[in-house]
């Protein structure tokens, strides 16, 4: 009997039906020769501290560093977990073959790892690997099984992660609030969960202590049209004045006129970071909502995996997209076709293929989230949002280039030059399919700054001269803006560096921190630990969280730049690139020095305990 394992139960199902395990039983369907089974996502965990020794059970500095000669794994303590696992054990114990058909991932095949081994599982296992949940890709997986060694890298790398979060998040929490939180108050510290809020703390604090500085800005009104001095800002009113001074009553001139016609590509299709957070500035939705729901969007079979970070399709995908794009066409919501006007006029041509778009280097283990052709049914409001923008996005890279036209224009009064820019779209190409959802506007957002580029200027000569109206305007300063949960994303994505550039935030996600599938719960961690809380749509770090991080001395634990080197290591055990002792051993030692350090600090700092903190209790796990 061949036994396939899920990471659910209703995946487990779609699989049993296209492979003809069509008869239940209790935690398991069977037939055709296969017994099909499911996990409720992790089964097991890493063994706590007390499981190795009696004296690591109760918390002392004297018992730190905690380190295990050799790391265990547990059942988690749940009667539906026990009984579930011990369905799988006997199903396993008496396999021939083993399918793990868990996520196609690392999370997913540390999962399934994990309940094979403690299940004592003996026989050869096979790999399902998938990109989206419809019955072609299921059909098309087991056709095609691989063979479960070739993902030993993939399983090291989601190891070595446990593990180093284990180490350092048991260890430097107890180790903080055994010498900082008076054994009052937990300090929860993690390897990444930390240097997140150490980003929130540091913007806030340069916010904080931002003074606000006067300049002038020289600009004249010409023709209905306004011209801004070339100079630049004024950094005292005198020199505005004396500017306007020499300009005020003398003719403007025309200079120059500049007319550059250019294109515009396509955005990138969507990763699970872009994706929310464009989420999060059109719709107001959390990283861990955008995630739920595009993740929902997945398991019905609208959409592809969705735990990735690469905007590309893999070669293969390109003579796919024809099929996905029909699918598109077909798609109504509330009964009108919102997609066919735009599939239309590329209808029964080939489609463009782009090295933007299409590029198997560029994809190790998924492709991007794009959507697979399954007409999507009784969506829910929020659900539509996000397939609309997956559509859209997808529809697009097959259009032309948005054509346009920018006109500068130069012009004098006196010896003071002044310029003007303007923007005219010549021809929409992909903009045609831009989302025109209602969306809520994020403070500060660039909507105006878009609309005064896209303005279309008067026509101007070379040479012309006119009467015009000068303005000198005084302006402040100001600070950087507080983080959202869009731009903490991107932040925590490039390992500290706000990069708004598509090409060089790309280049730069080898060194993030976190795994775009954990950012969400690392910031919703951050809320209940009440590091920071949200005004609006700022992020905003309370007064622990702030305590927290200037207790913290130990450059290690809270440097984005640090960490996004480890995760790039984590990167590289999986595409065997690094060695998986040697991360941990790293990591170990890193740990001992921290905890040496700490101990040796002779002041006497410590956090201001807070009423709801001092009642909880010490015992329980720390998030990473």
């Amino acid at each position: 009997m061949i036994v396939c394992i899920a990471e659910k139960p209703s995946v487990a199902r779609d699989i049993a039906r296209i492979i003809g395990a069509t008869s239940s039983h209790d935690g398991y369907m069977e037939g055709n020769g296969f017994q099909v089974t499911w996990t409720f996502g992790h089964l097991c965990t890493l063994k706590e501290p007390h499981d190795y020794t009696p004296m690591w059970k109760s918390w002392s500095l004297s018992a730190l560093p905690m380190i295990p000669d050799r790391f265990g794994i547990k059942l988690i303590d749940d009667q539906g977990i026990k009984k579930q696992f011990s369905i799988i054990e006997g199903l396993m114990q008496k396999a021939e073959r083993i399918v793990n058909c868990g996520d196609a991932g690392q999370e997913g095949e540390l999962i399934q790892r994990w309940v094979m081994q403690k299940a004592g599982a003996k026989c050869p296992v096979s790999r399902l690997w998938i990109s989206s949940m419809t019955d072609e890709a299921i059909r098309e997986g087991f056709q095609n099984l691989k063979d479960q060694q070739d993902y030993q890298p993939l399983y090291l790398a989601g190891l070595s992660r446990a593990i180093g979060d284990w180490l350092l998040g048991m260890n430097a929490t107890r180790l903080y609030t055994l010498k900082y939180g008076q054994n009052r108050q937990v300090l929860s510290i993690g390897r990444v969960q930390t240097p997140t809020l150490a980003l929130i703390v540091n913007r806030q604090k340069e916010i904080d202590n931002f003074k606000p500085e006067p300049y002038w800005v020289l600009a004249t009104v010409y023709r209905d049209t306004t011209f801004t001095a070339t100079k630049g800002k004024f950094t005292s009113k005198e020199e505005g004045e004396e500017a306007f001074a020499t300009i005020e009553g003398k003719p403007f001139k025309v200079t120059k006129v500049e007319k550059k016609e250019g294109k515009e590509q396509p955005p990138q299709l969507y990763d699970l970071t872009s994706l929310q957070v464009d989420c999060n500035r059109k719709f107001g939705y959390s990283a861990e909502m955008t995630l739920n729901l595009i993740q929902a969007l997945y398991e019905r079979k609208f959409t592809t995996y969705p735990r990735v970070d690469t905007q590309y399709l893999s070669d293969d995908i390109y003579p796919k997209c024809p099929q996905t794009l029909n699918g598109l066409y077909q798609t109504k919501f509330g009964g009108v076709p919102v997609y066919a006007e735009y599939i239309k006029p590329i209808g029964g041509k080939p489609l463009k293929k782009t090295k933007r778009v299409f590029d198997s280097s560029k994809v190790t283990d998924h492709h991007a989230i794009i959507p697979t052709g399954v007409i999507p049914q009784n969506l829910s409001d929020a659900e539509q949002k996000v397939f609309d923008l997956i559509a859209r996005r997808f529809i697009g890279v097959f259009l032309p280039d948005c054509k346009f036209s920018t006109t500068t224009v130069l012009g004098k009064v006196d010896e003071v030059e002044f310029k003007v820019t303007g923007k005219e779209i010549l021809d929409p190409g992909w903009r045609v399919v831009r989302e025109d959802a209602k969306s809520k506007k994020e403070e500060g957002d660039d909507e105006k700054k878009d609309e005064d580029e896209e303005r279309t200027l008067p026509t101007f000569v070379k040479g012309e001269s006119g009467e015009h109206k000068p303005t000198l305007t005084e302006k402040w300063t100001t600070p950087p803006p507080y983080y959202n949960e869009a731009s903490l994303l991107r932040a925590m994505e490039t390992a500290g560096k706000f990069v708004e550039d598509e090409t060089l935030r790309a280049a730069m996600k080898e060194n993030g921190i976190g795994r775009p599938s954990s950012r969400a719960s690392i910031i919703e961690t951050l809320f209940k630990r009440r590091y920071i809380k949200r005004e609006r749509k700022r992020l905003v770090a309370t007064p622990t969280g702030i305590e927290l991080i200037d207790l913290i001395r130990e450059e290690l634990l809270k440097s984005c730049e640090l960490t996004g080197i480890w995760e790039k290591k984590l990167r590289d055990i999986e595409h065997q690139k690094y060695d998986a002792q040697q991360f941990i051993n790293e990591l170990k030692q890193q740990v001992t020095d921290i905890v040496r350090d700490v101990m040796s600090d002779s002041t006497n700092r410590r956090i201001t305990i807070t009423p709801e903190e001092a009642k909880k209790t010490k015992k329980g796990k720390t998030d990473k």
